[in-house]
């Protein structure tokens, strides 16, 4: 499937088409919507070591870090919480297929902890914000560098239990490092920084005072005007129902790229992002009220479409008669993405 892959000369995001194979990951470039025949590079997973979630770029969560043999690091990025966890399995899979007991263990990790039922991390995140009960935000000096808004990790710890979102500090430490994986809040400082290298999950957070942690968010400043962010907030607000990579026709200049397409209902629309692009905002969207979708024959190209196209094209027409012409990678996956867009229509 197709995944975002950091350059390694140039330290750009690239959209390349992963083969995993018993002993390797290959990669090829995508050129006018089609799959190059020879791979344009390959990751030899013997001796390989996996991070996932991987937290080094705190705007991308979903990020799996691979490290070779030879100590070249690889970041691949998905779509989506489920895809990455599931390349991150099958690869996990792939580099320990000789030790059985290793995947076990995999799976026994993957089942071991379940939030609460009626609790998500987004809730405990709100509460942490509340400036009367939340979690008190300090100035700390760590190694003669001075942090404004942080916290302690042992103060977090405390926090948690105290407002009965976990029973022991065990499962406290648990919490905040799933709070640390999903990006809410970010190690600060080389003491908190160090242990998210390290490969036990329950060691990745460090109940201790000397541990700096703060909001990932609070770093970051928002700049745009309100009139703009009420627009997008209202568009960008509704759940997220399907998304995946896709390869879309420019309406200028009929060139084909690859983009991520997100879908949401409740207000639906269809929204796609450069996934090259830092910043996470669409590069463009419409509502999908009054929209027309199909599947397009694969015999001949269709009078609009330019370049060559490898099939698999649907289309989407707005109510203001906006047409999109979308590839994707196989029959199923179009079935997919036309079955969830339609009910939205």
């Amino acid at each position: 499937g197709c995944l975002s892959l950091q350059g390694h000369i140039v330290r750009n995001w690239k959209v390349r088409w992963f083969v995993l194979l018993q002993d390797k990951l290959l990669y090829y470039k995508i050129e006018g919507g089609k799959k190059e025949p020879s791979p344009k590079g390959r990751i030899l997973l013997d001796g390989c070591t996996i991070t996932c979630p991987c937290l080094e770029y705190e705007n991308r969560p979903l990020l799996i870090k691979l490290k070779t043999k030879t100590n070249t690091d690889y970041f691949l990025e998905c779509c989506s919480r489920e895809e990455r966890d599931s390349w991150a399995l099958d690869i996990t899979g792939a580099i320990h297929a000789g030790h059985p007991v290793q995947v076990q263990e995999l799976h026994r990790m993957k089942n071991s902890f379940k939030l609460l039922e009626n609790i998500s991390l987004h809730d405990i995140v709100e509460r942490m914000y509340d400036s009367s009960t939340g979690i008190k935000l300090t100035r700390n000096l760590d190694q003669g560098n001075r942090y404004k808004e942080t916290f302690t990790g042992s103060a977090l710890v405390d926090w948690l239990i105290s407002n009965s979102f976990a029973v022991s500090r065990f499962e406290a430490v648990t919490l905040a490092s799933m709070l640390m994986d999903e990006n809410f809040i970010r190690p600060v400082g080389v003491r908190s920084t160090e242990a998210t290298r390290s490969s036990d999950p329950s060691e990745k957070f460090l109940d201790d005072s000397t541990a700096l942690y703060m909001f990932a968010e609070s770093s970051k400043k928002n700049t745009s005007s309100k009139e703009e962010v009420q627009f997008n907030i209202s568009e960008l607000s509704g759940t997220i129902v399907k998304q995946g990579f896709l390869v879309k026709q420019g309406h200028k200049r009929k060139n084909w790229k690859v983009r991520k397409f997100v879908l949401r209902a409740d207000p639906a629309f269809l929204h796609y992002y450069d996934p090259t692009k830092e910043e996470n905002k669409p590069v463009g969207g419409f509502s999908l009220r009054g929209c027309l979708v199909s599947a397009l024959e694969d015999n001949g190209v269709p009078a609009g479409v330019k370049g060559n196209v490898q099939g698999n094209l649907f289309k989407i027409i707005t109510k203001n008669d906006i047409h999109y012409y979308i590839q994707a990678s196989s029959k199923a996956e179009r079935v997919q993405w036309i079955e969830a867009i339609k009910p939205l229509t």
